[in-house]
């Protein structure tokens, strides 16, 4: 059976405090425990008003610290930012935390503006392969060359679990090569149809590593379920709002499904948002369930990653308890 997970981006909501939408993140991952998914992943952005968990570690130890049984852990750090060593060292306080719960999404993007990025580094990232390999040594008490001496600590019976996350077959390679699982992000829209090639790729190409003999694969879907496909698609104005203002330059917190029906789009934004449709899972139930269906027959995957944006919370919640009763996998039945 397929596992089902959630990824939250912290999405803003136009006239919320950001300290609620970062409480409301925390408080989220407890829902999705109850409802019987697998791991709740944290995203990582900078410099943008539309999404705002910009310290995914700091969000796995608040929700960590109020779960018991979910995994929890980054979708995915943006390792350009970072120095391998201070990210062992944090997850590896993770794993102390929660040992055997603990995962560590590596991204490769810069996770929003380049003046957002160039804020954040201090001189050139190095390559991301060679961060990742560099990670890895940290992690399995391996030491680096490049620094004799010293060490990734807290020392910790287990460790976190490692994923490369992307949205092309660039990161399926680095997966393949390095026998780490892997995730493709099919709700990316610029790469999202070169799924087959990524997933293709990695299987055909995996090098079994110690702690990971088999591929590992996830799929990260925008999924919103709703109890009709008119509903599910009103409650999806506010992404398809979002998806127009990413072309305009703009970003800003999700305005209401009934103050976007008040607005008018331009026959080429429409266009765009159509288009975020057909890469995207929205629906009845029963539709997206269907969807959902084909494309684990299509990939078979081991898991699905869910993303889900909704103007209400309850609707939210709504949405991910249908896809978790349509793919079996509420609680009760994992």
């Amino acid at each position: 059976m397929v596992s089902l997970s959630f990824l939250d981006q912290s999405p803003a909501i136009e006239g919320v405090p950001h300290t609620e939408t970062i409480r409301e993140t925390v408080a989220y991952a407890r829902a999705c425990e109850a409802m019987g998914f697998h791991r709740y992943w944290l995203a990582e952005h900078h410099n943008s008003l539309a999404n705002i968990g910009t310290a995914p570690e700091i969000l796995v130890a608040a929700i960590a610290a109020t779960t018991s049984r979910i995994r929890v852990g980054s979708a995915g750090v943006l390792l350009s930012h970072y120095a391998p060593l201070k990210v062992a060292e944090q997850f590896r306080v993770l794993e102390a935390l929660a040992p055997g719960r603990i995962d560590l999404g590596l991204g490769r993007s810069p996770g929003g503006s380049e003046i957002a990025a160039k804020a954040l580094r201090r001189g050139t990232p190095p390559e991301f392969d060679l961060a990742v390999a560099e990670l890895l040594d940290w992690l399995m008490d391996a030491g680096h060359s490049d620094h004799p001496g010293v060490q990734a600590l807290p020392t910790t019976p287990g460790q976190p679990e490692p994923w490369i996350l992307s949205s092309s077959p660039r990161g399926a390679a680095l997966a393949a090569k390095m026998g780490l699982p892997y995730c493709f992000n099919i709700s990316h829209g610029q790469n999202h149809h070169q799924a087959d090639e990524a997933v293709a790729y990695f299987r055909t190409h995996y090098r079994p590593s110690a702690r990971f003999p088999q591929p590992l694969l996830s799929l990260a879907v925008w999924a919103l379920a709703a109890d009709s496909d008119d509903e599910a698609r009103f409650l999806y104005g506010p992404r398809a709002l979002w998806r127009v203002q990413l072309d305009r330059g703009v970003r800003s917190g999700l305005l209401s499904p009934d103050q976007i029906t008040k607005l008018t789009f331009t026959d080429e934004e429409q266009q765009r948002i159509d288009h975020t449709l057909s890469y995207s899972f929205v629906g009845s139930a029963a539709r997206v369930g269907r969807q959902l269906d084909a494309l684990i027959a299509r990939h078979q995957p081991d898991e699905l990653v869910m993303t889900c944006w909704t103007h209400d919370a309850k609707d939210r919640q709504r949405s991910c308890a249908l896809v978790a009763q349509q793919l079996g996998v509420a609680k009760g039945e994992t």
